[in-house]
C-alpha cells in the first residue's frame, strides 16, 4: 500500500469521471460503468485500483443519499432500510441526535441550524458542529481577507471521519490544520454573519464541489462567530502563474468543467456566488473547488452595492441591476479566457471608473490564438452583453463536458488538441509594466457607479482599437521550445508578503500581490491509523512536529473530491 502513486490514483478517478457515458442516467448503472473503466486500466497497480474503487464507492453513497435513489439495504444495526453502503445514514443521524443535549454554542439559532443540517448529514465526513474555542490550538492571525479577519489553528482531534459500525459511533480523523474566518455583519455590503454562516453550511454540508465547511466557532475576545473551514494547495490564479506554459489543453478545459461544475451546485441551491474570480476558485490535489461564499445567498436577496473583482463583474450588475444566475455565467466566461492565456484579465488597465465604462460597452479580453473553436464560442457566450443570450450552467456544463470527453479521448495531444494550424502553449511573459497593476487591482470591493449607459456587445472595430496595446504573449510550436523558453526566460516576482508566507496563497477577497512567494509544503502525517485514503483532502496535523510556522499552503477548502449527478 506504501507504493500507491497518489497522482496516478486521483488522474484515474478523474478520468472515469471524464469518460462517463452521459447517455446514462441511472445511478447504479453509472456506478458500474466507472467501476469497470477502472478495473480494466493497465497502468493502474492492484492497489491503486482498490483506492480508486474506495473513492468511487463514497462518491456512490453520498449521490445515492442526495439524490435519494439506488440500491438499498438492510441495516444490521437499526434494521432499517438504508441507501449507504458504507454506513447507515439513520445510524449516524440517530447518533447525532442523541449528542445534541452534550453541546450549545449559547445561541439557539446557531444550535437550530447545525441541529437541522446534521439531520441532513449525506456523508460523515462532511457533518457539520459546534466546535468549541478551546478544541482549536495555536491559532495565529494571517490577515483581513474581504470583511473578515481570517487565522490558521489546529484543531484538536479533528473532523468526524467515518462510521464504526462495530461500536457503533462516528470515529474522528485526528488533529489537523484549519482556517478560521471571523465573521461580522457588514452594513456596506448587505449582510451579517448568520446568513453567510447559512450559505456556507447549507451548500458545504450537501455538495463537495465548494469550500468545506466544518462548522463554527466563537472568539471569546472578540465575542464574533467564525467559520472553521478545511485547508487547499492553491488557488487558481497563483497555479496559472507557475504552470500555465505547462499545461495542455486537456487540462484547461477540465479547470473550467470543475469550476462550471461547482457553479451548478450553488445555483441548484437557487444561490447566486456574486464573487466568481480565480482567486476564489482553490486547487486541492487534482482538483478545483469553489470557495468564499460571503456574497453568495438568496437569488431574491438583493444587494445595495456592486461588489466584486471588476473584470468579472458582469456588465449589468455594474450598471446596477440585480446579480442573477447569467451575472455568474459571465464571470465564469471571463475564468475561461484567463484559463486559456494564463494571464488575469485587463491586467494593463486600473480597475476604476473608465474600466467598468468599457465593459459596460462590450470590451472583453482578447481571445488567445489557437484557443478550441467550441472553447471559444462557449466563452464568447458566457460574456455576451445579452444576459438572456448566456448559457444556463447545466448547458453550459454539458458542453464543455462533450469538449472534454472529445479532448480526453486524443492520443498524441500536442498534434491534436490545438484546433489550429500552430500547438499553442503560452510562455510565462508577464508585462513588467503591468505587474504593478496586478498587485494594485487583484482585489474584491465595493462598487458604486452611476449613470452609465444599456450594456451593449462592442464591433470588431471597437475591440481592435480597445486592444490597440497588446498583450505579451509568446507562443512556441512544440514542448521542447516551452521548456527551452521557460528555462531561459526572465523570471519575474510579484511582491510577497505576511499572507503567502504563512498562508500559501490565501485568496478570500485579498489582493493579488500575495501571490507568488511559495514556501515549501507543511508535512503532515495522520494521527489516526486507517488505510490510505487519498479521497480525503483534510490536512492531518502531527502532534511531534509542531512547526505552525511553516503553514505555506493553508487553504480553505470544501475537503473530499466528489462529483454528484447531473439532472436537467
Amino acid at each position: 500500500m506504501n507504493d500507491i502513486r497518489k497522482d496516478v490514483v486521483w488522474a484515474a478517478f478523474n478520468k472515469a469521471y471524464a469518460l462517463l457515458d452521459p447517455t446514462i442516467d441511472n445511478l447504479d448503472k453509472e456506478y458500474e460503468f466507472k467501476k469497470k473503466i477502472v478495473l480494466t486500466d493497465e497502468s493502474l497497480t492492484e492497489d491503486e485500483k482498490s483506492e480508486v474503487i474506495k473513492m468511487l464507492n463514497k462518491d456512490y453513497d453520498d449521490h445515492k443519499i442526495i439524490n435519494n435513489e439506488g440500491t438499498k439495504r438492510i441495516c444490521e444495526n437499526c434494521q432499517d432500510e438504508c441507501l449507504a453502503t458504507l454506513y447507515c445514514e439513520h445510524c449516524v443521524r440517530n447518533y447525532l441526535k442523541e449528542n445534541f443535549s452534550n453541546w450549545t454554542s449559547g445561541n439557539n439559532d446557531i444550535d437550530n441550524l447545525i441541529q437541522k443540517y446534521q439531520m441532513e448529514m449525506y456523508d460523515p465526513e462532511r457533518i457539520v458542529e459546534w466546535i468549541p474555542y478551546n478544541n482549536l490550538q495555536n491559532i495565529k492571525y494571517l490577515t483581513k481577507g474581504g470583511y473578515s479577519e481570517i487565522y490558521t489553528a489546529v484543531w484538536l482531534c479533528g473532523c468526524y471521519y467515518e462510521w464504526d459500525s462495530k461500536e457503533k459511533q462516528l470515529t474522528r480523523l485526528g488533529d489537523q490544520y484549519v482556517i478560521l474566518k471571523e465573521l461580522e455583519n457588514v452594513e456596506n455590503a448587505n449582510r451579517s454573519w448568520f446568513e453567510e454562516s447559512k450559505s456556507h453550511l447549507t451548500i458545504s454540508n450537501k455538495w463537495t464541489d465548494v469550500v468545506r465547511c466544518y462548522g463554527l466557532t466563537k472568539n471569546p475576545l472578540s465575542g464574533n462567530y467564525m467559520l472553521v473551514m478545511n485547508n487547499m494547495d492553491m488557488d487558481l490564479r497563483t497555479y496559472l502563474k507557475q504552470n500555465h506554459n505547462k499545461l495542455m489543453w486537456k487540462e484547461r478545459i477540465h479547470i473550467a468543467y470543475d469550476i462550471i461544475d461547482g457553479i451548478d451546485t450553488i445555483h441548484k441551491e437557487n444561490a447566486i456566488h456574486r464573487d466568481l474570480h480565480s482567486g476564489n476558485i482553490l486547487k486541492k490535489r487534482q482538483r478545483y473547488y469553489i470557495s468564499d461564499l460571503g456574497f453568495c445567498g438568496p437569488v431574491d436577496k438583493p444587494l445595495n452595492s456592486v461588489y466584486g473583482n471588476l473584470p468579472y463583474i458582469a456588465p449589468e450588475v455594474i450598471n446596477g441591476k440585480k446579480s442573477t444566475f447569467a451575472s455568474d455565467i459571465y464571470s465564469i466566461g471571463i475564468l475561461m479566457w484567463e484559463i486559456s492565456s494564463g494571464q488575469p484579465p485587463f491586467i494593463n488597465y486600473e480597475y476604476n471608473y473608465d474600466l467598468a465604462m468599457k465593459i459596460v460597452n462590450g470590451m472583453r479580453p482578447k481571445i488567445i490564438p489557437g484557443t478550441p473553436l467550441e472553447y471559444k464560442k462557449l466563452m464568447e457566450q458566457c460574456w455576451n452583453a445579452d444576459l438572456t443570450k448566456r448559457p444556463d450552467v447545466y448547458t453550459l456544463w454539458k458542453e464543455v463536458k462533450k469538449l472534454l470527453l472529445k479532448f480526453q479521448s486524443y492520443q498524441d495531444e500536442s498534434q491534436k488538441q490545438i484546433i489550429s494550424n500552430q500547438h499553442q502553449q503560452l510562455s510565462n511573459c508577464y508585462l513588467v509594466n503591468s505587474i504593478d497593476s496586478i498587485n494594485k487591482n487583484y482585489t474584491s470591493k465595493t462598487y458604486q457607479f452611476e449613470n452609465f449607459p444599456e450594456p451593449k456587445n462592442a464591433t470588431e472595430e471597437e475591440q481592435e482599437v480597445f486592444h490597440s496595446k497588446p498583450y505579451s504573449f509568446n507562443i512556441p510550436n512544440n514542448i521542447d521550445d516551452i521548456i527551452n523558453n521557460s528555462s531561459n526566460g526572465k523570471n519575474i516576482n510579484t511582491k510577497s508578503n505576511s499572507i503567502y508566507k504563512a498562508f500559501g496563497k490565501l485568496e478570500i477577497n485579498s489582493d493579488y500581490n500575495n501571490q507568488n512567494d511559495y514556501g515549501k509544503e507543511t508535512s503532515v502525517q495522520q494521527t489516526k491509523k486507517h488505510p490510505l485514503n487519498i479521497n480525503d483532502d483534510n490536512d492531518i496535523y502531527d502532534n511531534s512536529n509542531s512547526h505552525l510556522e511553516k503553514q505555506d499552503n493553508l487553504k480553505t477548502s470544501n475537503g473530499k473530491v466528489s462529483k454528484k449527478i447531473k439532472t436537467s
